[in-house]
Parts: structure tokens; C-alpha cells; sequence
């Protein structure tokens, strides 16, 4: 349905003027965020769910009034079917601008995660996020072409339209997918530990979600049996006491590494000079913490309250965040020695919000991630579908990267994904559970991975010139015209 949904937008802005499109794109907007992003009202209520629908809505009312100025400019005013390229150029750089703007961006809802059991998937090994994107609006508007040239029975751009966009979605099937082990096998075991309260209460039982994961772990490997696997995962926030500076939560993970006799990656937080720190820590039998990684991209309103004062206006929350996170400057892998392997293995560790920002999860594979983990804490969003949108991400950078991919939440949704995309197990959201899984190893980069971002670069300057174009010609175009 993302191929319909941008048909009829496209529908809906054919009036030739930048502020009708900019007005629909924020009511279609509206209409897919208020819903994709409910998860946020459940968390913090109305006001900041509205505000932040509304912020990625105006953007993409933004990029749909420069997409009239560009096909106002000589070079597309007369295109029909190869007005798609613009189009689908237009809409990935207003994409890119939610990656990365304003503080920090917000990736959610891009046309690409709407893939993960679409059709163009595989396209993600090509180009990546925005190339799969690109592939859907670009399909939607040769959609809308065939729709509006229906009315005058055009012959000939009707069956062309409907030719490309089939070509677009059957080349999309022929893309190879790599999936087979290159550096070995990593076994793995996941532990959903769960809690008993969804929302922002989650945490109130102290200890809880770090008992809770002493205990899964416990269950894993009962089932398992001895010398079963390579590495035990918890997710983000695992632990509610920092085990590196509180003794009782030190003895819980100590027992738990005495059990296993594997390193344990495992989520909690740092306070340091008046700044909290997202990390995920490697602990390893007789040996302690030796790793962490930190979260290099808090959520902001979320981890740290940018404009605090003003913020609290509209919502009392913000105060729920005592203290402000700050990101990490390390690429986001850990190296994880495996006695089997007699080695180390390079895990990608974006954590939680992470994974939906393009260049974060690259970097990792470039550094030599063979796998990736998504550690993820979905406790405060209770029942939503933002558990389920996460796991759509997850699976796109399996393919993007061609890598294994985990997800692991405190209370799900939580799954093992194939290279391909596909999810070989799944947990359900509230209930504790293990998952046990043994992943290739990869090393092979793909081509999104070799070409990083010189697509966006190229996209960026070939929609300047032709705004630029639009603007000195397009005008002058209305006037002859008239």
C-alpha cells in the first residue's frame, strides 16, 4: 500500500503551486504520523505525540513544495514518465533532511522500512535505505501517471507506466542475496527478560529487569545444556544499577558469567561529570567489564531534553529525565572473543533508536561488525507497534549490510533475522522468553556498503540544480504560458 498511499499524493499536488503542495503534504503527513508514531502518546502523552507528527509532516510538506519548483524548471516541464526520477530524487533528500534535522533528526517512517515485507527489499543491498525509497515513490508516481492519464486514454504513457513500475518491482526479486557463514558461526542466546508494568513505570521495581534477565539467562541455559553457545545478549537497560559500580548488581552479573562461561553483552547506563551514558558493556568470565560502547545519538525530548524550559510548557515528562545523556564518539562495535573461534568477533551494537540511521549502522560494518545486535528497550511504549517498526528497520539493515541480525528487547518484540531479511524466531511483546540462535558470520560488503554516501551526495546537488533551474526558468515558463 506505500505504492498507493504516494499515488495519491502525487494525485493530489498536480495544482501547479508550492503552497497547495506543501499544505497536502502536511495533511498526508499528518495522516501516516499521527498513526505511526501513536507509540509516543502512550509514552509521553498528546502534546509532544502531536508536535513531533506535525515536525516530520511540515518537512514533508517542505520537500513536495520544492518538488513543484523543480518540475516547474524547463528540464521536467514536459515530462511524464521521467518526471519518477525527480520525484523519487526530491523525496530521499526530504528523507535525509528528517535523518538529520532538527536536533539530531528522526528517521521514523521513511518509505523504505515500509519494505521489510514489501517487494523491494532486496534493493536495499544496492543503495540502501534511500534507494529503496526512492523505488517506492518512484513506482507510486508512475502509478498516479497511469491513473491521470487514464482519463484522456492514453495509450501509450498508461501501459509504459504500468511496464516500468513492474520492471522496478520484478528487477527488485533478481537482486542476489549473500547469506551463506564467510568467517565461521556465532552461537548465540538472547534473553527477553520482561517486566511486569508497560510504560514510563516500567523501571519502578528496583532490580527488577536485572533479576528478571539473571533468571532468563538461568532458563537459557537449561535448555541449551553446557558449552551450548558463544555469547549470551541482554538488551538495552538490562540492568537498572550500573553491575560496574553497584556491588549487588556486580554479584547478579558475576553469577550469571559463573553460569555461562561465555561473555555476556549487556546494557545499562554511566553517570559521569553530570552526564548519564547509554552503554552496552562485555563482560567476560574471571575477567570483568573490558568493552563499552555508548549510545552516539540520544533521542532528544527522550535521553536529553533540549530547550528544557520551554519543553516543560507542554509537557511536565521532560523532568522524568534528571539527567541529560550525552552521546558516544566510538563506532559502534564490539569485539567479542569467542574461545571457539580462538578469536574475536566483531559485533555491530547500534542501540535501540539507533538503527534507523543510516550512516551510524555502515560505519559499524566498515569498523568489521560480522554480525549486528539491535539492543532495544521498548518497555515504555507498552502494547504500540513501535516494537514491531523497530524490527522492520532491523530487518532492512540485515539486508542493506548482509549480515545476521538480532534484536533484543527488555519485553519484545525481540527476533533473529537472517542476512536475507527473513526472521527465523520472533518473541511476543510482555512475556519472557529466550531465544537461541546459531548466525553466520559475514565479511563481504555489499555494494550500499562500498558506495556510503556518495548516492545522497549526488541526489543533494542534482536537486539544487534543478530547484535552481526551476526557480530561473519556471517563472518565466508561467508567464509564457499564460
Amino acid at each position: 500500500m506505500a505504492f498507493v498511499g504516494v499515488a495519491l499524493l502525487v494525485l493530489a499536488i498536480r495544482r501547479d503551486s508550492a503552497r497547495w503542495a506543501a499544505l497536502m503534504g502536511t495533511v498526508w503527513g499528518l495522516g501516516f504520523f499521527l498513526p505511526h508514531l501513536w507509540w509516543a502518546n502512550f509514552a509521553v502523552g498528546a502534546i509532544p505525540w502531536v508536535a513531533l507528527a506535525l515536525s516530520q509532516a511540515l518537512i514533508t510538506g517542505a520537500g513536495l513544495a520544492v518538488w513543484v519548483w523543480v518540475r516547474r524548471g524547463r528540464p521536467v516541464r514536459h515530462w511524464y514518465l521521467r518526471a519518477a526520477v525527480p520525484f523519487a530524487l526530491v523525496w530521499i533528500l526530504t528523507e535525509q533532511v528528517r535523518q538529520v534535522w532538527p536536533f539530531g533528526g528522526f528517521p521514523w517512517g521513511r518509505l523504505a522500512f515500509s519494505q521489510a515485507d514489501g517487494p523491494l527489499l532486496r534493493l536495499a543491498s544496492l543503495g540502501g535505505a534511500p534507494l529503496v525509497s526512492a523505488a517506492v515513490a518512484l513506482t507510486g508516481f508512475l502509478l498516479a501517471v497511469a491513473v491521470q492519464r487514464l482519463r484522456q486514454m492514453d495509450l501509450v504513457r498508461i501501459p509504459a507506466a504500468l511496464i516500468v513500475s513492474f520492471a522496478v518491482v520484478a528487477g527488485s526479486a533478481l537482486v542476489p542475496l549473500g547469506t551463506q557463514a564467510e568467517s565461521g558461526q556465532l552461537r548465540t542466546g538472547s534473553v527477553q527478560g520482561n517486566v511486569q508494568t508497560p510504560g514510563l513505570e516500567a523501571f519502578a521495581q528496583a532490580r527488577e529487569v536485572l533479576n528478571n534477565h539473571v533468571t532468563g539467562t538461568e532458563e537459557l541455559l537449561a535448555q541449551t545444556g553446557p558449552d551450548a553457545l558463544d555469547v549470551v545478549f541482554w538488551p538495552e537497560n538490562s540492568s537498572d544499577y550500573n553491575p560496574r559500580v553497584d556491588d549487588q548488581a556486580r554479584q547478579a552479573v558475576e553469577r550469571t558469567l559463573a553460569a555461562a562461561q561465555v561473555p555476556l553483552l549487556m546494557g545499562t547506563d554511566r553517570y559521569a561529570d553530570d552526564a548519564r551514558y547509554n552503554e552496552m558493556v562485555l563482560w567476560e568470565p574471571g575477567q570483568g567489564d573490558t568493552f563499552a560502547y555508548a549510545k552516539q545519538i540520544p533521542a532528544a525530548f527522550a535521553e536529553y531534553i533540549p530547550m528544557r524550559d520551554f519543553a516543560r510548557l507542554f509537557s511536565p515528562a521532560v523532568d522524568l529525565v534528571r539527567t541529560d545523556m550525552v552521546g558516544g564518539t566510538d563506532t559502534a562495535v564490539v569485539p567479542v572473543p569467542v574461545q571457539r573461534l580462538d578469536r574475536e568477533v566483531g559485533v555491530g551494537t547500534p542501540i535501540c533508536f539507533e538503527v534507523a540511521y543510516d550512516a551510524l549502522v555502515r560505519e559499524a560494518v566498515l569498523d568489521g561488525a560480522e554480525m549486528l545486535l539491535v539492543p532495544t528497550n521498548n518497555a515504555s511504549f507498552g502494547f504500540t507497534a513501535e516494537s514491531t517498526q523497530q524490527l522492520a528497520m532491523s530487518r532492512l539493515r540485515a539486508v542493506e549490510h548482509g549480515r545476521a541480525t538480532i534484536q533484543i528487547s527488555t519485553v519484545g518484540v525481540s527476533g533473529v533475522i537472517a542476512p536475507n531479511g527473513v526472521v527465523t524466531e520472533r518473541t511476543e511483546l510482555f512475556e519472557p522468553d529466550q531465544l537461541a540462535a546459531t548466525v553466520p558470520l559475514r565479511t563481504t560488503l555489499t555494494v550500499s556498503d562500498r558506495v556510503g554516501d556518495w548516492p545522497m551526495i549526488v541526489t543533494t546537488a542534482a536537486v539544487g540544480v534543478l530547484f535552481l533551474m526551476g526557480v530561473l526558468t519556471g517563472r518565466r515558463g508561467q508567464r509564457s504560458r499564460s
